[in-house]
């Protein structure tokens, strides 16, 4: 039986108090990170777009942490470390995709917030924020049916890892990269750089490898996954893929 984060007992109190200060301290580096790589290119602070993009993303964290703590707080535990049966290949493949996120943020800052090189519609930005909304959406449903939701690809046995088949598990095998594409998708679109879609499509890309690889590993390592899987055939896009 999970217990609430209000009535935690100290030994499973004292376990949590570590990931809290890992999520407190990411995420004020993220948050510092965030607008240093989007501001300073840009050269300037009056971009609305990129401050409302800065606040929805902190109440964002902000409210999953709370409602993790209270939840699930063995996600947040495993959310904040790094398992030693990490896959080798996924610490390459999420190395690569900070690097273009990283880049996709500054050329987002030099586009719409500095050179205006390739601007888009109104209706694309509105289309971003939709994705955005969608990304969070789906993110949150996915994080609040499976208590295994990793950071890296790894199967974790010491917490009795099994195959998670409800929510949008029921559609599709992956929706957790799905909430990521359309997150890196969107960001470009609602600030208006055309151009952050190179990095931001490539980073699309990087998350189907990733798919592909960590459905192999969870057929080969994981319980009645296989069986899972051909009963769910699509990995991200129902009826294609």
């Amino acid at each position: 039986m999970k217990t609430s984060a209000r009535f935690i007992p100290k030994s499973k109190g004292q376990k949590i108090k570590k990931p809290i200060q890992f999520f407190l301290v990411r995420f004020v580096g993220l948050f510092l990170l965030l607008i240093g790589l989007l501001f300073i290119p840009a050269g300037r602070l009056d971009w609305w777009e990129a401050w409302l993009l800065v606040l929805v993303y902190a109440i964002f964290i902000v409210v999953y942490l709370l409602i993790g703590l209270r939840k699930d707080p063995d996600q947040i535990i495993e959310r904040s470390q790094v398992g030693e049966n990490a896959k080798s290949w996924d610490r390459t493949i999420l190395g690569i995709y900070s690097l273009l996120l990283l880049v996709m943020l500054v050329v987002a800052g030099l586009d719409a917030g500095r050179f205006r090189w390739a601007p888009v519609s109104t209706a694309l930005e509105i289309l971003g924020w939709l994705s955005l909304c969608l990304a969070g959406g789906l993110i949150w449903w996915t994080a609040s049916v499976n208590t295994f939701l990793s950071r890296q690809v790894r199967i974790q046995v010491e917490r009795g890892h099994h195959t998670v088949t409800t929510g949008p598990y029921r559609y599709v095998r992956h929706p957790m990269y799905d909430g990521v594409i359309l997150f890196v998708i969107g960001i470009p679109l609602l600030l208006g750089a055309g151009w952050a879609l190179l990095p931001a499509g490539l980073i699309a890309v990087l998350f189907v490898i990733r798919t592909a690889l960590e459905d192999k590993t969870l057929k080969e390592e994981l319980g009645v996954y296989r069986e899972y899987a051909d009963k769910v055939r699509y990995r991200l896009l129902p009826g294609i893929w």
